[in-house]
C-alpha cells in the first residue's frame, strides 16, 4: 500500500492552537478491501461520516491546520484503540473482550456496519489486522500528536476540534426538552476540555439556531480520551452532526442546500478558531 494514510491540509500562516480532524470520512475504498467483503460499496458507506472533510476543509483559511483519514471508517477506526481488536473477527485472538464496542463489532477493525451488517464473510488473519494498524492506524496517530505537540509548543495550548456526523436516527431517543439535538459535543464528561472551552463552542452553534446538546448520546472516544488533559492544556473536543442536516442519507449525497450549510459551519468555525488566537510574533509559515 502506497497511498498516504492521511491529508494535512496548512495554513500558509498559522495562527490558531484549534486542530481540526476528521477521522471517519475517508472514501478510499479501492485500496483497503479485497474480495473477502461481502457487502456493496454503499453499504459499507453507511458507517462513513461523509462530507465532514469538504464541511471543514476552509480550516487553512482561518489559520487553522486539518488533518484528514483517507481510508473508510469500515476499513480502520481511527476512533478506537489499537487494542481493540474483536475476537469474533481476528484469529488468534482467544480473550473475551467486555468492551461493548468491541462486542458489537465495531473495534478497530470493524466487523459490522450499521445495521449490524457483517463486512467479511469469515475471519481476518492476526497479519492482517497487523498490516493495517501499521500502515494506517500508527502514521495517523502519530501525525495527530505531531501536530498538537507543535501547536502546543507555539501556543502555550492545543484544541483538538474531532468532526463527526451522526445518523438522524441515533437521536430520536435523544430527544430533550429544547428538541432533538442537531449538533452533539463530548468532552468525555468534562474530563478532555476546559469547561468554558466547551461552552463557547456550543454557544458558536446556538449562535446559528441549532439545537446543542451534551455528551449525550456521544460523549466522545478514543480521540478524546487520549489527546484531551486540560491540566496540561491540551484540549479534545468532538462534535457530532445530524447528517441529515445536510445530506440524504439513503443515498449518500448531499443537499442542494449543502454550500449554505457548509457556510453557516465555517462561520462557527471562525469562531472556534478564535479561541485558540494568541499573540505569537513568531508564528509558523
Amino acid at each position: 500500500m502506497t497511498v498516504q494514510p492521511f491529508e494535512v491540509l496548512e495554513p500558509i500562516r498559522l495562527t490558531t492552537s484549534v486542530l481540526f480532524a476528521s477521522p471517519h470520512s475517508g472514501q478510499n475504498y479501492q485500496d483497503a478491501f479485497g474480495d473477502e467483503v461481502q457487502l456493496s460499496r454503499p453499504v459499507l458507506r453507511s458507517s462513513e461520516d461523509a462530507f465532514v472533510d469538504r464541511l471543514f476543509d476552509y480550516a487553512p483559511e482561518l489559520g487553522a491546520t486539518m488533518l484528514c483519514a483517507t481510508f473508510p471508517r469500515a476499513y480502520v477506526d481511527l476512533n478506537r484503540s489499537s487494542d481493540e481488536l474483536d475476537p469474533a473477527l481476528i484469529e488468534g485472538i482467544r480473550r473475551v473482550s467486555h468492551n461493548p464496542r468491541v462486542v458489537s463489532g465495531l473495534g478497530v477493525i470493524p466487523r459490522v456496519v450499521s445495521g449490524g451488517r457483517a463486512i467479511y464473510c469469515g475471519k481476518l488473519p492476526m497479519a492482517e489486522a497487523k498490516r493495517r494498524l501499521a500502515m494506517i492506524w500508527h502514521p495517523y496517530h502519530e501525525k495527530l500528536q505531531e501536530l498538537m505537540d507543535r501547536n502546543s509548543a507555539l501556543f502555550g495550548e492545543s484544541i483538538l476540534v474531532d468532526c463527526h456526523s451522526m445518523p438522524h436516527e441515533a437521536l430520536e431517543c435523544s430527544r430533550q426538552t429544547g428538541g432533538t439535538p442537531e449538533i452533539v459535543i463530548g468532552d468525555r464528561f468534562g474530563a478532555s476540555a476546559s469547561q468554558r472551552l466547551v461552552q463557547q463552542i456550543a454557544a458558536a452553534f446556538r449562535d446559528e439556531g441549532l439545537t446543542v446538546a451534551h455528551n449525550t448520546p456521544f460523549a466522545g472516544a478514543y480521540s478524546t480520551v487520549t489527546y484531551g488533559r486540560p491540566s496540561r492544556r491540551q484540549h479534545a473536543i468532538q462534535i457530532e452532526i445530524d447528517r441529515s442536516l445536510y445530506m440524504d442519507e439513503a443515498t449518500l449525497t448531499p443537499h442542494a442546500d449543502f454550500p449554505d450549510f457548509r457556510a453557516m459551519l465555517r462561520r462557527v468555525s471562525t469562531k472556534i478558531a478564535a479561541l485558540g488566537e494568541r499573540e505569537m510574533p513568531l508564528a509558523a509559515e
